[in-house]
């Protein structure tokens, strides 16, 4: 398929896991990929595979937490294709145990909230005067901790709950004219992030259980969502937080 051909797709975090596999979807159905990440070598990699999916990429080396690095991540998005149609701001960070460090408390809730709410936010700010020229689509990453609570990681919720008032509020704004947001919340997904706190079978295990559906999430079927909220069959579809969840939150 290339329902994208010649569209242009922005990813955060797009260097491993949900972030990598959503780059791969969008070459998969034409899209030229932007991956905007910290890390340069593992964004490279993410490349070759968007380019073996038959598509072509760009890297930004881009801390989403800093407006000067999100200003030219979008700058040279648009120097180097013209256009931008999907941003797909997915770069987050998850620090469980440390959340409970009392002396390192405020430097954990900046470096949280930092990048997992003021990342989108940025993103969205100097996305969306580009996205109106194209009418395009906005998916962030939120969690199913964005919609239900953890006692380990009281910052790491609140951080994933603003994600989803963000994403509701600017669909609103900007639902006449043509912007269509919406927010992913996958649970437990096969990623580096899942396996660095599940760190050995048995956690895994346990962690699967938890899902009805008997398993960890994979990155692809996280990516399939994403593809599906930017493409015309969601046509009708804004504000709304899609999870994927394997039945974690209907228990």
């Amino acid at each position: 398929m290339s329902q994208f051909k010649g569209k242009v797709a922005l990813i955060t975090g797009g260097s491993a896991g949900i972030g990598r596999a959503a780059a791969v979807a969008f070459a998969r159905e034409g899209a030229k990929v932007v991956v905007a990440s910290r890390r340069q070598k593992e964004s490279e990699e993410t490349l070759d595979l968007v380019r073996q999916a038959g598509s072509e990429g760009l890297f930004v080396q881009t801390d989403v937490s800093k407006s000067k690095d999100v200003k030219t991540m979008v700058e040279k998005t648009i120097d180097k294709y013209g256009r931008l149609d999907f941003a797909f701001n997915n770069a987050g960070v998850l620090l469980e145990g440390q959340e409970t460090n009392q002396n390192g408390n405020e430097e954990i809730f900046d470096q949280i909230m930092d990048i997992n709410v003021k990342g989108v936010w940025l993103s969205m700010q100097y996305e969306i005067p580009e996205l109106l020229k194209t009418g395009g689509a906005i998916v962030n990453t939120s969690s199913i901790l964005g919609t239900i609570g953890a006692p380990g990681a009281p910052i790491y919720v609140a951080s994933k709950h603003a994600v989803i008032g963000l994403t509701k509020a600017t669909a609103l704004k900007f639902a006449k004219q043509g912007i269509r947001v919406n927010a992913v919340a996958p649970a437990a997904i096969e990623t580096d992030m899942y396996h660095g706190f599940a760190k050995d079978e048995k956690a895994r295990a346990q962690f699967a259980a938890l899902h009805p559906i008997g398993r960890a999430g994979e990155p692809e079927e996280v990516a399939g969502a994403v593809i599906w909220l930017c493409s015309p069959s969601a046509s009708f579809v804004t504000g709304q937080t899609l999870l994927i969840d394997g039945g974690y939150t209907v228990q």
